[in-house]
């Protein structure tokens, strides 16, 4: 039930998970650490982003540009040691449910917006890094979606239309031309252009770092265990029960879902993830993001020096050592499925991790203001978008809170 106006939430604040196992490939290349002050008293704020990811350092670049000086905290010692680093950074605009099954569980033009929004984000990113200098191994690419269980070859046709229809670079590659392009055996695939792929260490981290340049303040370890949500002010208590009043707080707490945020069907799941050694000369063309029309998804990208990421075999569970004891089944799992789609290719696993995430409802990101809880927001970027969502995310909730310009109605809200 929402809580009543100016009425103390003892939270505890958010669920806390154990987010990731195992040793992720990006520890391989050489990330900037940011570490935070400690909160020594209470004080206020204008914007407070819970959350040192992504999301976070994504909203709070964001906030500096429009002038904002957004204070920023995390409960572990420093940035980018949650959920960010277990990512495998697929930019893609190409959400998890096709466009033709979006369309029948939500109507043609609501979808329709959903996907260019999504597409416009993944183009946002790429150019706002760009323009900010942050490199973060950050590469166009285009992707192959393959024929599986979820589109067959006829079903991929009709998909490729409703993409072409709305003006989205998609197109149907039959059997022959997959096989004579791309060394790939299947039915069909969709060949679309316009995503991207990163290093989400290296991305996160220079965006935290262009806004705490910019002015933001980077405060932690500082967890946030009360909240007191008005009509005027939001104000949030530490661990230490120092107390920080600000006008706007926005969650962006990634898989620790904040108890006062409606859960809107999401749900956890489980995931693993696997990089080989260096192998350039072995790659595919067109270094392409693949990915599967099946559930679960294969998926498969290559990074700057030649190893192969491929990830998959998704569980819908959260306990965290459940998945942790498969971890070893589920490499060899994706050592398997990775050499059979690429024979030439060495398979075999140097770095294997796992995580847990969170999966929206219709593959949809949950993104706006909490209902009940006035002044407060939440980033839900869930699925295998996460980063383009947090992207999305930004040039939702910056505009509506600083009341800059008007916004068509958002797709995104909680409902």
């Amino acid at each position: 039930m929402p809580a009543k106006l100016e009425e103390a939430i003892t939270l505890g604040l958010t669920r806390k998970r154990d987010l990731r196992d195992g040793n992720a490939v990006w520890t391989v290349y050489r990330t900037p650490r940011i570490p935070g002050q400690r909160l020594q008293r209470s004080t206020k704020a204008d914007v407070v982003i819970v959350g040192a990811g992504i999301s976070g350092g994504l909203l709070a670049q964001t906030f500096v540009e429009a002038g904002v000086r957004p204070m920023i905290v995390d409960r572990r010692r420093e940035a980018l040691l949650g959920s960010t680093a277990a990512s495998t950074a697929l930019l893609q605009f190409e959400l998890d449910t096709p466009l033709i099954h979006l369309i029948a569980a939500v109507g043609r033009k609501r979808a329709e917006r959903i996907w260019i929004l999504s597409r416009d984000a993944v183009n946002d990113l790429r150019t706002r890094s760009h323009r900010l200098g942050i490199s973060a191994q950050l590469h166009s690419r285009p992707s192959l979606y393959l024929a599986g269980d979820m589109l067959n070859a006829a079903a991929l046709r009709h998909e490729a239309r409703a993409r072409q229809r709305v003006g989205l670079s998609s197109e149907y590659v039959d059997r022959h031309s997959l096989r004579h392009h791309f060394g790939i055996e299947r039915a069909a695939a969709l060949l679309s252009h316009g995503n991207a792929e990163a290093n989400p260490l290296k991305l996160a981290a220079g965006y935290l770092r262009s806004a705490i340049r910019g002015g933001g303040r980077f405060y932690a370890p500082s967890e946030i265990v009360d909240l007191h949500a008005g009509r005027s002010a939001v104000t949030l208590v530490t661990q230490d029960q120092l107390e920080i009043r600000a006008r706007h707080v926005v969650f962006c707490t990634g898989y620790e879902l904040p108890k006062i945020v409606p859960a809107s069907h999401n749900r956890i799941m489980s995931t693993w993830a696997i990089a080989t050694r260096a192998q350039p000369r072995s790659l595919w063309p067109q270094k392409a993001l693949i990915w599967e029309a099946s559930d679960p998804y294969l998926y498969a990208r290559t990074t700057d020096d030649g190893r192969v990421i491929c990830g998959g075999e998704d569980e819908q569970f959260a306990d965290p050592a459940k998945r942790d004891s498969l971890t070893a089944a589920k490499t060899r799992r994706l050592v398997a499925k990775l050499g059979e789609l690429f024979p030439a290719l060495d398979a075999r696993a140097s770095f294997a991790w796992a995580g847990s995430f969170g999966a929206g409802p219709d593959g949809v990101p949950t993104i706006g203001a909490i209902p009940g809880y006035p002044n407060c927001f939440a980033v839900m970027g869930y699925g295998g978008n996460g980063i383009t969502f947090s992207m999305l995310a930004a040039s939702i909730i910056v505009p509506a809170i600083l009341h800059r310009k008007r916004k068509p109605p958002n797709l995104f809200a909680f409902q």
